[in-house]
């Protein structure tokens, strides 16, 4: 009679504390990863769109400059007021998404391979500014 019984027990459902624990791990290990990815891409979207301000600005010094016929190392008065707003260049002044502070050049048409805007953040500059 002994050996009927145990033939007709019922399996265990459920599951016990260690794999419960085990899953659990498991889960909070994988949202960290995806954490961490999202993470390195908001600081890479931070990065690319810097580097997009700069450019946008370097390209507005330089149709400015040749537009108004002037070459580097000239003296403009003003010139970031002369590029930036309204209805100029570039219509609002550039914000850093990092919360870097630009720098302007100040009132000197800078030559091809210097910079007019540049950022705090030494990650944020670009490597290679030809074509600019």
């Amino acid at each position: 009679m002994k050996f009927l019984l145990l033939q007709t027990r019922l399996p265990r459902r459920g599951m016990t504390l260690i794999e419960v624990t085990l899953v659990i791990a498991i889960l909070l290990g994988l949202t960290s990863v995806l954490f961490l990815g999202a993470t390195a891409y908001k600081r890479g979207s931070d990065r690319a769109i810097c580097i997009q301000n700069i450019a946008s600005v370097q390209k507005a010094v330089r149709s400015y400059g040749n537009l108004a016929g002037l070459k580097p190392g000239d003296f403009v008065p003003n010139l970031k007021d002369e590029i930036v707003g309204g209805d100029k260049f570039v219509p609002f002044e550039p914000v850093c998404p990092s919360g870097g502070s630009y720098l302007y050049g100040g009132n000197v048409l800078p030559a091809g391979s210097t910079l007019y805007l540049d950022c705090d953040i030494n990650l944020h500059e670009p490597k290679n500014t030809n074509g600019w």
